[in-house]
């Protein structure tokens, strides 16, 4: 059905698309090719939310010369009036002759929708080519149209007998330079940086981007739910999002004097409703979700079924049972209740492992 052509021209599309890794969230990250008699006569990709979209951003490179092209774009074009008019029109009215898909729109306003508009225009259009590829690029707006709460994203950062901190809690550095780099891409590529108020009050950490450049800082976001958060806390400057599971006045005004939004989310339990909170985070807009936390929320996230994806650093070190471990889980009687995954990808990172596992398909 797909040509040669067709692949190498989608993977070119692809490429332009992750150029918006860091900026497009809360849209995807998409890229589009226009080919016309063989040659590459446009390219564009979308940027950010309010900006044009990566088809329209071709359009204007290719000109008069989209009338009678292909058009390769790596998300089905959107037929909806959102931030800014439907892309089909575009197409429909630059004159092009076939618009090949990645893959449709998860997006309930677009899904098929963009591909009907098309046809019924009497353009080509077909969808399909580096599909896998496509999905994987925006996993986590995929998850957020599909599931309504975003893709979770565990970092863990471990000596290579499973441990994070030493029993009086130091942590840094466990792992070398181009880890934590790496670490810090994941970070960029995410919408909330998410931890517990115990990391907050252990190691005070910023949870911002610095080892990469990238022009948009993601939300940082607390799980506290006794609103334990120290004014002082170096994560709510520049703005914050605290996630509680009590009303209590003066504490949630102090918070909120120092630029924190509170968010209140009880659980029977009471702590915080974690499961509620990834709704949540999908009601406004979050693909992706970064947690870098202790033990205790790690083993919590996963008990609720939250965690989709872990991305775990392994230093060449043994650092002793007595330290702290990757996840606070209940113990087994037998190995029939364990957790299967599957490794999605194992590299080295500078003299660190890199271990990314996911639950099978």
């Amino acid at each position: 059905m797909f040509t040669t052509d067709d692949h190498r021209y989608m993977a070119r599309a692809l490429q332009l698309a992750r150029k918006g890794l860091f900026t497009a969230a809360p849209n995807p990250r998409v890229g589009c090719v226009i080919v016309r008699d063989g040659v590459i006569v446009g390219e564009g990709w979308h940027e950010k939310a309010g900006a044009p979209h990566a088809e329209i951003n071709a359009l204007a490179m290719a000109g008069s010369q989209a009338r009678g092209a292909t058009v390769y774009v790596s998300l089905e074009p959107c037929a909806h009036h959102g931030r800014t008019p439907p892309c089909t029109d575009a197409l429909i009215a630059a004159g092009v002759a076939r618009v090949v898909a990645a893959m449709p729109d998860p997006n309930p306003l677009v899904s098929g929708k963009g591909r009907s508009a098309l046809t019924a225009a009497g353009i080509a259009a077909d969808s399909g080519v580096l599909e896998p590829e496509a999905r994987e690029l925006n996993i986590g707006f995929v998850s957020r149209m599909t599931r309504g709460r975003p893709w979770v994203r565990m970092k863990i950062a471990a000596s290579l007998d499973g441990k994070t901190a030493l029993l009086n809690g130091r942590s840094q550095w466990l792992t070398g330079p181009a880890a934590r780099r790496d670490g810090h891409r994941w970070r960029a590529r995410a919408c909330v940086v998410l931890t517990g108020v115990g990391t907050i009050k252990d190691d005070d950490p910023q949870l911002t981007v610095r080892e990469v450049a990238t022009s948009r800082q993601p939300l940082r976001a607390v799980v506290d739910s006794r609103l334990e958060t120290p004014l002082a806390a170096r994560v709510l400057a520049g703005g914050a999002l605290v996630a509680a599971a009590v009303e209590d006045g003066e504490k949630m005004r102090a918070l909120q004097d120092q630029g924190a939004e509170v968010v209140v989310l009880p659980n029977v339990s009471g702590k915080v409703d974690l499961a509620a909170l990834m709704q949540e985070l999908g009601r406004r807009g979050i693909n992706e979700v970064h947690v870098e936390a202790g033990f205790r929320l790690n083993g919590s996230l996963l008990r609720e079924g939250l965690v989709d994806e872990l991305v775990i650093y392994l230093a060449p070190h043994l650092i002793g049972d007595a330290a702290s471990g990757m996840f606070h889980l209940p113990a087994l009687e037998t190995l029939a209740g364990r957790r299967e995954l599957k490794i999605h990808d194992l590299r080295m990172i500078g003299s660190d492992i890199r271990v990314i596992a996911r639950e099978p398909d």
